[in-house]
């Protein structure tokens, strides 16, 4: 890979640290302010809410009917979660591949938000497991491409995945043949044990 795009992955990867650091710092700062007011922070957050019935009644009634659709995706994403993570139990670790830690990625934190009313919390949940139980799949394929085809597409591609970076470049097989081995055992402090 070119230096000058080493030189931009690894600034990227700079701010992306920094962008974590304040982001951790501003949860920090909520937390000891809902901590300090805590009373009187419920008390404010409540006042937000709308009742069920009333949240019903002021939805239009295409998206009430349109909800069957949503919902029927739980199904895929309990048949993906349950596939992912007997997956990775079978085959990471004959691979030396570390295993996703799944509650990194499928987190229920919002149940507790007061100016929320049931269906919201509802929605909340489902729409937490399935951007979290999609989220941890992607970080699962992700370590399997990275032990079995780390190659770059010949065209960019978007959305690529934290790991690619990493890859070799399309058709450059002399890095390939010299590389693979280094990059299959190339995963990051981070990551959990096998």
């Amino acid at each position: 890979m070119p230096q000058h795009l080493d030189e931009l992955f690894q600034r990227l990867a700079a701010l992306q640290e920094e962008i974590e650091e304040e982001y951790r710092v501003k949860r920090d700062d909520i937390a000891r302010k809902r901590a300090e007011l805590a009373g009187e922070f419920l008390a404010q957050q409540r006042r937000y809410k709308i009742g069920a019935l009333r949240f019903l009644l002021r939805t239009r009634w295409l998206v009430v009917l349109t909800a069957p659709v949503i919902y029927s995706g739980w199904i895929a994403f309990v048949l993906m979660d349950l596939f992912v993570t007997i997956y990775q139990a079978i085959c990471f670790p004959v691979y030396r591949i570390p295993k996703v830690k799944r509650s990194d990625y499928v987190v229920f934190d919002r149940e507790d938000l007061p100016y929320l009313n049931a269906i919201e919390k509802f929605n909340c949940f489902y729409c937490a497991y399935g951007n979290g139980v999609t989220a941890y799949t992607r970080e699962v394929a992700a370590r399997t491409e990275q032990y079995w085809c780390p190659i770059k597409h010949a065209r960019r591609i978007k959305g690529a995945h934290d790991r690619y970076q990493r890859f070799f470049d399309h058709g450059d097989a002399e890095a390939f043949r010299q590389g693979i081995q280094r990059l299959r055992r190339q995963y990051s402090k981070e990551d959990d044990t096998p």
